[in-house]
């Protein structure tokens, strides 16, 4: 049985969405991603791109809400954001709660040419501490 992480950040927009499409593309052997935050939004469409650059599919990706997982127990409930770390609830199912912080590139002010390389450093940021962190656990 695969172990459940849900990866929580406050709008689910951008790196909760990276982390839930980059654990389930390289390491869905063992595990199953979900993301949600505590505001609903919409997938920013530069972090679709980004993914869909390293041949993931982002076209189950949408904007979810915590309340919808609750009730769901996990085994990893990992924080992407101080936000969400300070709002998630203890309820949360989890076994193990992570808070791993990364910058948030949809902040960023400019033309899509122009913030696109700080999308990809974060993807690849998300993608390298995924695998060297999930990659190791049985």
């Amino acid at each position: 049985m695969k172990q459940q992480i849900l990866f929580l950040c406050t709008h689910n927009s951008c790196r909760s969405q990276m982390a839930e499409a980059l654990a389930n593309h390289y390491l869905g052997d063992r595990f199953q991603a979900f993301s949600a935050g505590t505001e609903a939004t919409q997938v920013n469409p530069l972090a679709a791109q980004v993914l869909s650059e390293l041949g993931i599919d982002t076209s189950q990706l949408r904007s979810k809400i915590m309340d919808e997982f609750a009730g769901q127990t996990f085994d990893h409930v990992v924080t992407l954001c101080g936000d969400a770390n300070e709002q998630c609830p203890l309820f949360f199912g989890g076994v193990m709660r992570t808070h791993r912080g990364f910058e948030d590139p949809s902040r960023l002010q400019g033309a899509d040419n122009e913030v696109l390389p700080a999308f990809r450093r974060v993807r690849d940021e998300i993608k390298n501490w995924i695998i060297g962190y999930f990659g190791g656990v049985q």
